[in-house]
This record gives structure tokens, sequence and C-alpha cells, in this order.
């Protein structure tokens, strides 16, 4: 990917775009464009005429694809390699026009798909559509859609969690700030009974939600990918698109200070992923490289990261060669002997940290896989996967061996962008491509023999829409009910837009575990009751607005400061400290999205605090005032 405000994590758009530029020029495809949908409402002639043409074209693409001789005559001219290069030429770009082939379609004739049943495979819409070019489909009228198809909140099955106690004490009151006061005086006076007093503790910490003015703001040259805190809180690490992992430490929370700096050598475009070791004492970190890098924590420490290589060299697959592959994430098992890694060959590895090699790799999804964790924080054996092919999927590393899932997740309609493990051994939350989160409880999930019975994959594998989600805007109208939903709660309100954006649970020090939060594209955090009903908006975009370092030389020279148009803040993580109501968005910002920010929110009533340090204090990364440029 060549565009610098571009997530690096769908890398087939890329190729197609390159190339119909190349055939057309872009300002003529978008000419184009304009022209086709200003004839939407032509006749029935001229459709059957483009339907006559198109069943010509799919001819000349099956022939052209298998390697046989046409009937063309300037083709038998030419020898055999130019003839199948211009015929498939001719079905991208058409003979006069727009190409006949969709989006998912050269995605597949790619993957190696048989062409012929990637040209004749349709869904079972009862409407039909008409090409028009480049990966776009006319649509006819179709049927209106049920304004109230989308899940309701608040959610039945999300309030009787609430009220089940697994999520923290449950208060039937609605919220108000005198009750809370008066907990907090209960509370230092000692009234009530142990019992009483802890369910007061719990319900005061609920109500604890960081606020949108923040402590601080840490100002990084390049977009932030992902932060969080260690299981204790003494410290939090931040992984910058520059291939450098910041960590600071935190047993203050209110006052950090910044102890280390470690380097993921010779990384490919940014790095994907973190996780901590069970004992806090390791981070491993990854790139879109096969090798995961360790590096100690531990400040007196100083020794350079070392890296483990999850590829194989006889096994060709993902990016690169002799067995390289990109790693989109990586965890630790609870027992902190394996790793394991979701990969871009549609893969899960684990590996043995202490024999130094990889013990499984199964191929288990249809396409990148994005997200990787362990069901139980303390348990090895139970492994979530979720991919872009929609599904989350269970496995037992015990029997990964034959290569069968254990079960299966089904009921997102885009692709799988997160998953986050309560740690319990029974709840798993996901972030979709579709504008959703979604809750999942283990004992739901659909076994492999029915999921294989079902074909539960198919209304997501047979759609026609192709959600660019780097570069465009999802569209509601193609959002559909899964009919094998097994999903426990729906989410939605913010959106997944631009990047691998990642949800949560909230930790249950600081919550009492009462809440599910994320990211979003229009830079605001999202907090939610378990019944899917909005608890509270963060607003990061504003809070860091108007507080801009100096200008990075690098984007200074190539202008990504001269621009007309509104500097932007996506959230891509977030990450809830585990013992105080505070949290820290870590974000993409800019004009290209060319610079990033950490800050730091805390629960706080007023938006001034006579406390030191000062509430808005902006530094750069490593804690040192700021150079502002405005």
């Amino acid at each position: 990917m060549s565009d610098q405000h571009a997530d690096p994590w769908d890398r087939e758009s890329d190729i197609f775009e390159d190339s119909h530029e190349h055939l057309h020029g872009e300002d003529e495809s978008t000419d184009r464009d304009y022209d086709e949908e200003e004839d939407v409402d032509e006749d029935e002639d001229e459709d059957e005429d483009e339907d006559d043409d198109e069943d010509e074209y799919m001819e000349v693409m099956i022939e052209a694809v298998d390697g046989e001789d046409g009937n063309d005559d300037d083709d038998e001219e030419d020898d055999a390699e130019n003839g199948i290069h211009r015929r498939i030429l001719r079905l991208i770009s058409g003979p006069s026009g727009p190409g006949y082939l969709t989006h998912p379609q050269i995605i597949a004739l790619l993957r190696g798909q048989d062409p012929r049943q990637v040209m004749l495979d349709d869904d079972d819409d009862d409407y039909d559509d008409e090409y028009i070019g480049w990966g776009s489909r006319r649509r006819r009228p179709r049927p209106p859609l049920d304004p109230n198809r989308f899940p309701k909140a608040p959610s039945e099955a999300g309030r009787k969690l609430m009220e089940s106690g697994v999520f923290g004490a449950f208060d039937p009151r609605e919220p108000d700030k005198k009750r809370l006061a008066r907990r907090i005086l209960d509370r230092e006076l000692g009234l009530g009974s142990r019992s009483g007093r802890k369910i007061t503790q719990n319900l005061m910490a609920q109500e604890m939600i960081p606020s949108t003015t923040p402590e601080m703001i840490i100002h990084y040259d390049d977009p932030v990918c992902c932060g969080q805190f260690s299981d204790d809180g003494n410290f939090f690490y931040s992984c910058v698109k520059d291939y450098r992992v910041r960590l600071y430490d935190t047993a203050n929370p209110y006052n950090w200070k910044h102890y280390k700096t470690v380097a993921y050598p010779f990384g490919q475009w940014t790095l994907t992923d973190a996780a901590l070791s069970p004992d806090n004492k390791w981070l491993a970190f990854t790139s879109l490289q096969s090798s995961v890098c360790f590096a100690p924590t531990d400040p007196n420490d100083t020794g350079d990261p070392y890296s483990l290589e999850l590829g194989s060299p006889n096994h060709q697959t993902g990016w690169g060669f002799r067995g390289s592959f990109s790693i989109f994430s990586v965890r630790f098992s609870g027992d902190g002997r394996n790793l394991v890694a979701g990969t871009g060959a549609e893969s899960i590895v684990v590996y043995d940290i202490e024999r130094r090699q990889s013990v499984h790799r199964v191929r288990g999804h249809d396409d990148d896989v994005n997200a990787v964790c362990f069901a139980d924080k303390m348990s090895p054996h139970i492994l979530y996967s979720g991919s872009d092919d929609c599904t989350i999927k269970v496995w037992d590393t015990r029997s990964l061996g034959d290569g069968r899932e254990a079960g299966a997740f089904v009921g997102h309609v885009e692709g799988i962008t997160y998953i986050d493990s309560k740690g319990d051994g029974r709840y798993i939350l996901s972030n979709g491509k579709d504008q959703s989160m979604k809750l999942w409880d283990l004992r739901m999930a659909m076994s492999s023999s029915k999921y294989e019975e079902l074909d539960a994959s198919k209304p997501t594998r047979t759609r026609q829409y192709a959600y660019d989600y780097r570069r465009g805007q999802y569209d509601e109208d193609e959002w559909f009910q899964h009919p094998h939903d097994n999903s426990l709660v729906t989410f939605r309100g913010h959106r997944i837009q631009g990047t691998l954006i990642r949800c949560h649970f909230s930790p249950p020090g600081s919550t009492d575990s009462r809440y599910v939060y994320s990211g979003s594209y229009d830079g605001f955090v999202y907090v939610w009751n378990l019944d899917a009903t909005l608890k509270a908006k963060i607003d990061v975009k504003s809070a860091t607005e108007n507080a801009r370092p100096g200008l990075n030389p690098r984007y200074r020279v190539h202008g990504y400061y001269e621009s007309d148009g509104p500097r932007m803040t996506l959230v891509r993580d977030v990450g809830w400290h585990p013992n105080a109501p505070l949290l820290v968005a870590s974000a993409w910002k800019g004009f290209h999205y060319e610079a990033g920010t950490a800050s730091l929110h805390s629960f706080n009533e007023n938006d001034v605090d006579e406390a030191e340090p000062g509430m808005g204090l902006s530094v750069d990364e490593n804690l040192a005032p700021a150079e502002f440029a405005f």
C-alpha cells in the first residue's frame, strides 16, 4: 500500500486500483462512472445487448485463464502468452468501456479459484445487478428495506447479563451524582455490612467514567497503533508506526515517567500488535513480518530485543518468500510457554518459546486472521481466532493437529477487526467492519459438524458487496441479519473504518467489569452498558484538536501540512487502567494521519483541576514539554 493514511491490512484492493489507473487513467475512470450513473434508467433493449456482451467476455475470460486458444484473428498473430494477457486486460477494462469482473471475483481469481465457478457464481437475491465497470454494480430497484432490521437496544439478553452479577453489581436505579457522593460518604464512615461495603465500592467504581478533558496528551511523529497497561497497572506501552515501542512507568497513574524505548529491526510498514507475558516481564511485538520481537520490560534490563522466527523455510505463503508472512495479532498462552499468531496466510501459528519452533500451523480461515486470543488467562487450551472471512473460530490447542476447529461463531457480515476475551473462559467480544461490536458466549458456539452442515459462512462468502474499509464509508443498506447469528448482544453506533479498530471489556478493578468499549473512526471512545445502551462518549478529537506538536520535518518537506481539508482523528485502541478511573486513547491524527497521540483521560467532574501537574499537559514521546507550531 502506498497511501500514507491507508491501513496496511487489506492489500488486494491496491493491486486492482493501480492496474485500473494504468489501463484507463484516474480521470477517465471518474468521468465514466459519472456518465454511467446518469444512465440508470436505460431501456430494456440496451440491457439485453449489454448482457450479450457480458456473456461473450465471460467466455473470453474462461478461455484466457485456462490457456485455450480463442477465435480472434489478431490474437493468432501474437504468441500465446501475449494473447492471454490481452484477453484478461480486455475483460478487466472492457473493449471500449468498463470491464465485467467485480472486485470479489478478481480477488477470487488471484487466489486461484476455478474461473468457471467465479464467473458463474451468484448470490440468491431476488433482484439482479447490472455490471457497470471496475468492481462496481449498478443496482436495479430492489424491495424496500425494513428500517427496524437492526438489533434492538436495549437488548433483553444484555439486560439479563447485567442483572445476573456476572458483569458487576447491579443497581436498577438511574445513576445520580448525589448517590455517588452518598456512597463515598458511606465508605468513609464504614457504614453497612462487609458485603454491603463491597457492593458500595463496586457501584462507585462503575460511576467513575473518564471524561473528555485530558490529563495529558503525548504527541508522536507517527500514528499510534496500540497501547495498553500492564495487568498490575505499573507500566504502559505504546506501539507506534515508526517500529518503536515506548514504555512508561505508571506506578503513579497521574505522573508518568518514560523509561525505555525498544525497536523492531527491519519492520515492514508498521507495528501491528503487542502482548505482555503473563508475568509482565516480556513484551512481544510484531510487524508485517513472520518474526516476533521480544523485549524485557524491566527498566534495569538494557539488553537489545531478540526475534523469534515463526515462518518455515519450506513453506511459501503470504507476503515475502520462503515461508514469510505478515503477522496481524499475537498473544501469549496462559502458562507463558507458547505464542499464538494470526497471519496474512489465513493461518494460526502456535510457537513453542522454549523449543524455539512452531508446533502447529493451521490454515483455519478463508482470509486474513486479524485477531487471536485465549479464552482464559490461566489456561493455554481454548483459543479464538477472528478473520476477514467474517467468522470467529474456537480451537482446542490439544487437538490442533487435525486442523479442525472445535466450534464457530457467525453473525458479522463483514470482516472482523479484533477480538478480546473477558478472561473467564466464557465471554468474548469482537469488532466488525459491518459497524457493529458483538458479545458471544462460548456455550452458544456452533459445533463443527453443524457449521459444515449449515454451510454457515455462505451468506457472507457469496455476497457481492465489497467494502473497502480503508477508504470508503460503509453502506448501511448492505447490512443484513445473518441467518445463523449466534451472538448474544450487538452494539452499534461507532464507526469501523480506516484501520483495524479495537474493542475491549472494561477491567474488574476500576469499573467492576461493567462495560464494553471501543475506539472509533470519528475520534470518539464509545462505552456501552451490557444491554447495548450507550453509557458514555469520550471526545478524543476535540480534546486533542488544539494541542498540536511542532511540525515533523519529514511531513513538512512532503507537504502533508499544506491541506485545505480538516484535521482528522481516529481512535484505534483504548487502554483502561486496571485499578484507577482513567484510560488512554491511542489515536491517528493529522490531515493524512501522519501523526499520533496517546491522550490520558480520567474521571473528573470539572474541566479544571488544581492538582499538579495541571490538566491538558502536552508532551512529546519522552514526556518532555512539546514544542508547538500554530
